[in-house]
């Protein structure tokens, strides 16, 4: 009898290990790299880059958030979005455009996970993500993300070469937490991602600012661009699109 109740008592205490041991590898799950998806409404518009991407013919895949998002738009009260700036720069690149508004680094990771990528490899792709992610993840975190992103992107299509954009500076009176936190992502996305294999990492943000702020006539309510904004996006990376996409 004593044999037995020992032998219970063992395989107890083996089962608050393995639950302790569960709940910190939990504890221990980075979000930023978790894929997941969104509402209903967002996998609509996954879908519809489904298909963009089964048709093919992309060589220069933007992928992102709002910032990017705003690439296909033009709202002329308050002179936002990059349409007219796409249209010259990048429409002629076959170039597509797979941002959407809201979305955090594990967004973009479910969303190239399923089908984004499928039927397409683009000779680049452009991504600035994590912005969205400063409220509630770490820099590290963070920068985890983006790096799970780029690492899939390359799982997917071993020959892409990816422009990685260090996340745009965001705010009106710098410094200011989110912003401070974008700074700490940057530097590990230089220190620690950027000489992968097939990455060229660019920092353009200071092409944002004046007098270390950001202008209203470049991001109207300090985070999202201006038509000018997108312009001076275009000017800043074309020469390296260019010259990665020989």
């Amino acid at each position: 009898m004593l044999h037995v109740r020992s032998f219970v008592f063992a395989l107890a205490i083996a089962g608050v290990a393995l639950l302790t041991g569960s709940a910190q590898s939990d504890d221990k799950k980075n979000p930023c790299t978790t894929p997941v998806p969104r509402d209903k409404g967002w996998v609509k518009r996954h879908d519809g880059f489904v298909e963009i991407a089964k048709k093919g013919g992309v060589d220069v895949l933007f992928l992102g958030d709002s910032i990017t998002d705003g690439w296909r738009g033009f709202n002329p009260k308050n002179k936002s979005g990059g349409k007219n700036v796409w249209e010259k720069s990048f429409a002629p690149l076959k170039a597509a455009n797979f941002g959407i508004g809201g979305d955090r680094t594990e967004h973009v990771l479910w969303r190239i996970q399923n089908g984004e990528l499928d039927g397409i490899t683009p000779k680049v792709a452009v991504l600035m993500i994590g912005t969205n992610n400063t409220g509630a993840n770490s820099a590290e975190q963070i920068a985890d993300g983006v790096n799970a992103i780029v690492e899939t992107i390359h799982k997917k299509s071993s020959n892409t070469q990816v422009l990685l954009l260090a996340v745009f500076p965001r705010g009106k009176a710098i410094p200011n937490p989110g912003n401070t936190k974008i700074i700490a992502i940057n530097k590990i996305l230089s220190t620690k991602y950027a000489q992968a294999k097939n990455v060229r990492y660019l920092d353009i943000g200071e092409k944002f600012m004046k007098d270390s702020q950001i202008p209203a006539d470049i991001m109207y309510d300090y985070l999202h661009l201006t038509e000018t904004g997108y312009q001076i996006w275009a000017d800043a990376i074309t020469p390296t699109l260019k010259e990665m996409l020989k």
